[in-house]
């Protein structure tokens, strides 16, 4: 994911993280970078043996050495052995018998000693290893780019239940009136109903400390009195340990029953909902569904919503767990897992971005399928909102050519309307405020919410 401006936090791994440095997270199929194998081949004479220098033939002792495919030491050296370079006898004045055809006369090619042979097969093995990573790659990449094709069906735009992650400074003293003043003309005329301020992070061990968001209450009540009806939500999170020694455990019950308390915590300061952001959060974690199933208790019993930044989607069925073995990043959940988080909260905003691929139409086809994926599985009473990269970044995971706004837009619409294009509670998620820029909004806007 993206990395924060100075001064500015920003979630981490691949989408919104937890008060650190976004990285990437969430993704697609991985782009290829092409190489030759290693060229060259050993020729060697006809015969492929030639003596070096006089004395006894190569195996009679240590007087000469034979050399695959070097050439005789000195005038008379295949006479003095008794071997000439096409690997016969040399003929003498005693000897009656006229020498054999050469394999050059009978067009019989000559055998490669064992040191070209192997070099040649272990060309085309690795040649095979190559052409079979390679060749699935891409045609996955093509089938991205059909993907891509197409009109959206009309009427796909906003259903006003976008969002849009707020960085710290927000809630920490650095931002003023006049800012939330700019803030509400910016999203006045939006699909913007929500707003993930970021107000952790968390602690190991799921502990919040309060001096996380001092001006909390401040934002909350300026954000009532300038933009009447969006809710404004604590967005908490945390590294897990997950790929590393250091991080939040969410198997031990301690951790997950300070998280609860945590979100107690700011929902008494007044934010009007929990959008929580663990990361790496791998596939299948049951303890992550527990901690889901507590936190959506209490929000429900306070009548605000429980909301989750969410990995992408196996692009194949399984490749979380490929994808994993080969990096020890899983990256991706299941379509399963998708769903099964997706029926314990009220909004589920994937982080459709850090994808790795290589270009605009390869990264809008991508958008359309995990949009396809995703509301296949996430609940009609759930929100979904795909998000969309409102920030700008160069390295391996984002390609900042490819991911843009205006793909990204097309993309979901293009899901939207092959899937579910009459669904209601659906949307898209900007990430993130301090690193959009003018030409994001613009493209927001005239794709989006016209």
């Amino acid at each position: 994911m993206s990395t924060a401006p100075a001064g500015e936090v920003a979630p981490v791994g691949e989408g919104p993280a937890s008060g650190g440095t976004p990285t990437a997270p969430a993704g697609g199929v991985a782009q290829v970078v092409g190489g030759s194998a290693p060229g060259g081949t050993s020729t060697a004479p006809a015969g492929g043996v030639a003596p070096v220098g006089e004395g006894p033939a190569p195996g009679a002792g240590d007087a000469s050495a034979v050399v695959p495919g070097g050439t005789p030491a000195g005038d008379g050296a295949e006479a003095a052995s008794g071997l000439s370079p096409s690997g016969g006898s040399a003929p003498t004045a005693d000897d009656d018998t006229p020498p054999g055809p050469s394999p050059a006369e009978t067009g019989t090619p000559a055998a490669l000693p064992p040191g070209p042979r192997r070099s040649r097969r272990a060309r085309r093995a690795l040649l095979a290893v190559v052409l079979a990573l390679l060749l699935p790659l891409l045609a996955a990449e093509a089938a991205l780019r059909v993907n891509y094709a197409g009109d959206p069906a009309p009427g796909t735009f906003t259903r006003n239940r976008d969002a849009l992650w707020l960085g710290h400074a927000w809630v920490d003293g650095r931002k003023e009136d006049a800012d939330v003043s700019a803030l509400a003309r910016r999203l006045r005329g939006t699909g913007v109903r929500d707003l993930y301020v970021h107000s952790g992070p968390l602690e190991h061990d799921g502990t919040l400390p309060g001096s996380a968001h001092p001006r909390a209450r401040w934002f909350l009540d300026a954000v009532r009195r300038e933009l009447p009806g969006v809710r404004v939500q604590a967005f908490l999170g945390d590294v897990l340990a997950t790929e590393g020694p250091e991080g939040m455990r969410l198997e031990d019950p301690r951790t997950r029953a300070a998280v609860l308390r945590s979100a107690r915590q700011v929902l008494d300061t007044g934010y009007q909902g929990v959008h929580l952001d663990l990361e790496p959060l791998h596939s299948g974690d049951r303890h992550y569904l527990a901690l889901l199933d507590a936190l959506h208790r209490e929000t429900r019993a306070r009548g605000v919503p429980l909301s989750v930044a969410a990995h992408q989607i196996d692009p194949l069925p399984g490749f979380h767990s490929l994808w994993g073995t080969l990096t020890g990043h899983p990256k991706w959940w299941s379509q399963e897992f998708f769903g099964q988080v997706a029926r314990r909260v009220d909004q589920i905003a994937m982080m459709s971005y850090d994808t790795m691929q290589p270009l605009r139409s390869t990264y809008g086809g991508y958008v359309a399928q995990q949009t396809s994926l995703a509301l296949e599985v996430t609940p009609p009473a759930t929100d979904l909102l795909m998000g969309l990269p409102f920030f700008h970044e160069n390295r391996f995971g984002h390609w900042n050519h490819a991911e843009t706004v205006p793909a990204a837009v097309r993309g979901v619409r293009l899901g939207l309307s092959r899937t579910d294009p009459g669904r209601s509670r659906f949307g898209v998620a900007l990430y993130v405020d301090f690193a959009a820029t003018e030409a994001d909004w613009r493209a927001y806007r005239e794709g989006w919410v016209r």
